[in-house]
């Protein structure tokens, strides 16, 4: 496996996941439901729904295991593109079929780590409305199962300081769902198996994004 290839090291997701950590608890005040529903080993994949710009750096520090993170290419630019490799995060081109980041993803889930995945593509109304194929892809091709996570509050007010951010010290809520594999069992990874799967993981998550909301009462 090239350099270009190679899939991020363990190493750097656990860094991150310490970087995390120190900025996500020291700035705001995380309340996290539902960790032990995370795997302790092996191949898995966190749903994340994407309102807020804070949604992947909280779950990485609030994460119960690192998270190797597919981040759209724009956002490696100057230090941040070392910096975010360094932290074991994968760049991806979303306008093509990125098949370095395809190789480097499913190395990830082959070397038994932990996937982080914006299934809306882009960040919106954090409602999992709009699925992309690829979470499909990435869950059978992977064999790994998906934990629908739900990220709560960050876009609920802006900070006084810095608006781009939720006010410092403020709650936001991390619950993770219970994982479910999104094939039918029988490694099809056809079109039309890949329509079927996409349409099982935007059930599952509507759900649990729904149980969510109740669950922290912000509905």
């Amino acid at each position: 496996m090239t350099e270009a290839t190679a899939a991020p090291t363990p190493r750097g997701a656990a860094v991150g996941r310490g970087i995390g950590i120190g900025l996500m608890y020291g700035l705001f005040r995380p309340r996290v439901l539902g960790a032990w529903r995370v795997p302790t080993a092996g191949p898995v994949i966190l749903a994340v729904n994407h309102a807020h710009n804070i949604d992947g750096p909280m779950l990485m520090g609030t994460a119960p295991r690192p998270v190797h993170f597919l981040i759209k290419k724009e956002a490696f630019v100057g230090p941040l593109d070392p910096f975010l490799r360094g932290i074991g995060q994968v760049k991806v081109d979303r306008t093509t079929v990125d098949r370095n980041a395809i190789t480097r993803a499913l190395g990830v889930l082959d070397d038994g780590g932990v996937l982080g995945i914006f299934p809306e593509g882009t960040r919106g109304e954090g409602d999992f409305a709009s699925l992309r194929a690829g979470l499909a892809y990435f869950a059978v091709r992977g064999g790994a199962p998906i934990v629908p996570v739900a990220v709560l509050g960050s876009t609920e007010r802006r900070g006084r300081l810095i608006s781009a951010l939720p006010p410092l010290r403020s709650r936001v809520d991390v619950v993770f769902g219970d994982a479910f594999q999104a094939g039918d069992g029988s490694g099809r990874r056809t079109r039309k198996a890949l329509d079927e799967a996409t349409l099982r993981i935007q059930g599952e998550l509507t759900a649990h994004l729904e149980n969510a909301r109740r669950l922290t009462g912000r509905l």
